[in-house]
């Protein structure tokens, strides 16, 4: 059975990949996961560090396509090195004080949970004719509650919340790699 299930889930002549590799990943996304979420304000600080760092990457970059690029008027090639100098601002500022960093980032994701909220809730407003219109309703509502309380909870969700979430990142993406290269491993063995 397994060669009939290898020979109709892959193109023809590809091999499977490693099922090891998927299994360790799995492993170390999950030992990393428990780690985070031991700590989840070390977590989020360290997290935020690393968006500051790459706001500055982002930013150099920014500017250099500004100086490089000669096919634009000057106006445009000031904006866009303004924007990458913004940037770098940005992200020695974040690094300069990841707990107010985290507390922004924080305000921000609950202002976008905010706005997602009330757009599936317009769009399910405008779509009540349809099938399972409820149910963008409900994911609206949710992300609207959800928003609204982190909103609520700053500053102190801002020490926590973005650690959690790499935490519970790191667990679903290693069970989910864990699972995958066990189900590997179950094509690679015959039965």
């Amino acid at each position: 059975m397994s060669g009939s299930l290898r020979a109709s889930r892959l193109p023809a002549g590809a091999a499977l990949p490693r099922s090891g590799w998927f299994v360790a990943l799995g492993i170390l996304f999950i030992l990393l996961g428990v780690l985070a979420w031991a700590d989840v304000v070390a977590t989020t600080l360290a997290s935020t560090v690393v968006i500051g760092l790459m706001l500055i990457v982002a930013g150099v970059v920014q500017v250099a396509h500004a100086l490089a690029h000669r096919g634009t008027t000057v106006f445009a090639a000031v904006i866009s090195g303004l924007i990458g100098v913004l940037y770098v601002m940005g992200g020695v500022t974040i690094i300069e004080e990841p707990v107010a960093g985290s507390v922004l980032l924080t305000a921000v994701l609950a202002f976008c949970l905010v706005f997602a909220g009330l757009a599936r809730m317009a769009w399910a407003a405008g779509h009540r004719r349809l099938g399972g219109w409820w149910g963008l309703l409900l994911s609206g509502l949710v992300a609207l509650a959800v928003g609204i309380l982190i909103y609520l909870s700053l500053p102190w969700s801002g020490l926590w919340l973005l650690g959690t979430l790499v935490a519970i990142e790191l667990v679903v993406g290693g069970v989910s790699a864990l699972m995958f290269g066990l189900s590997l491993r179950r094509l690679e063995t015959p039965r």
